[in-house]
């Protein structure tokens, strides 16, 4: 693109080199974008701290980004903000996690920014496993009377809950979001956790939140359970139950009808556990919400009439699923032989000659 600008006599400037540069680097092609620079240095165009803030985030080794610092130290280029974010992602990156926390001592960072470079520091120390010191520097910001950004505050969400923190200080720090789509990610991942870790109330109490906030809006609220009981249909039986009392509150507590998908989910982690008396409930549960059984419901069904050994019930059910595809029957075939432990050969072979009929 640069060539073909210079062949039309058209001097590019420094902002249009640093957008072409921002391009390859968005596409990880750092070449291209180290390419752009010699392209500025040929046709002695200046970099601005802009360049350098793209050049240093896109540094894979430490000494290139001290070469890139002092060049642009040396070209009496004031550091901005993203120069100094730059440098602490681009430290953290390669690992120097002491490096990248002595940026906050450069006494070039405007007082203005300072808030927002140390949660840019909270972040990079929670996602590189220094979670204690990451929680330190959010500390010093809440001691200063300031609030985490809500990147950094998502971040420190999303790694206490991985590493087991307690709830208390996850809902702290859901209660700091002030933006909503912050929030309503942030209550995700906490609703996330509260499956994981089978906290129901908690669960409950951020479902009513989240319909306290979209009344008007059902396919938010849709999406946001089908989330949910994906997780549940994901995750070991010892969450079936969750999932099945999350069901009950859903209807009962918020007053609200339960998709097809959740029921989905819910009915595929009954089959996952072989829990039959609750697929029963689930299966029941179709009718009440006035969904119509569908192909995908009756395999599931089926999978869990197997798993549980009801091979009665199993041979009328296999009888409802259309047999004209040839990747429903790869999933009967899958889960007949799953299951064959509860069969005998001679029903298997039974089976398959029912869908060769098909």
């Amino acid at each position: 693109m640069v060539d073909d600008l210079q062949k039309m006599n058209f001097k590019p400037t420094t902002a249009m080199y640093n957008a072409i540069m921002a391009g390859y680097f968005r596409e990880k092609n750092i070449s291209g974008g180290l390419r752009v620079l010699k392209h500025m240095q040929d046709a002695n165009v200046k970099p601005d701290s802009q360049t350098f803030s793209y050049l240093i985030n896109n540094c894979e080794k430490e000494e290139d980004i001290v070469k890139y610092y002092e060049e642009m130290k040396q070209s009496r280029i004031q550091a901005t903000k993203q120069v100094f974010t730059a440098l602490i992602n681009s430290y953290a990156a390669c690992g120097q996690l002491e490096k990248a926390k002595q940026v906050l001592l450069d006494p070039c960072i405007p007082l203005k920014n300072l808030n927002e470079i140390k949660s840019v520091l909270v972040s990079a120390l929670a996602s590189h496993g220094q979670l204690s010191e990451a929680i330190s520097v959010y500390k010093e910001i809440k001691k200063a009377g300031h609030n985490l950004e809500p990147k950094a505050t998502i971040c420190l969400i999303e790694e206490l809950g991985q590493l087991n923190g307690e709830l208390d200080g996850l809902l702290l720090l859901l209660n700091e979001l002030s933006d909503q789509e912050y929030w309503v990610e942030g209550c995700f991942r906490v609703i996330k956790y509260c499956v994981e870790k089978n906290h129901l109330s908690s669960a409950i109490d951020l479902f009513k939140q989240l319909k306290d906030k979209f009344k008007s809006n059902d396919i938010v609220m849709e999406a946001l359970f089908d989330t949910v009981f994906s997780l549940i249909a994901a995750s070991k039986s010892t969450h079936l139950q969750f999932g099945l009392d999350l069901l009950w509150a859903i209807k009962d507590e918020l007053g609200l009808i339960p998709s097809r998908q959740c029921l989905d989910f819910l009915l595929s982690a009954c089959a996952n556990a072989g829990d039959l008396n609750n697929a029963r409930l689930i299966w029941r549960e179709y009718e009440v919400a006035g969904f119509p059984y569908n192909v995908l419901s009756y395999l599931r069904m089926y999978q869990a009439l197997l798993a549980s050994g009801d091979h009665r019930s199993a041979d009328l059910m296999l009888k409802k699923i259309p047999k004209d595809d040839n990747e429903i029957c790869s999933v009967i075939l899958a889960c007949q032989e799953t299951y064959s432990g509860n069969l005998d050969s001679g029903r298997i072979e039974a089976l398959r000659n029912v869908l060769h009929e098909g």
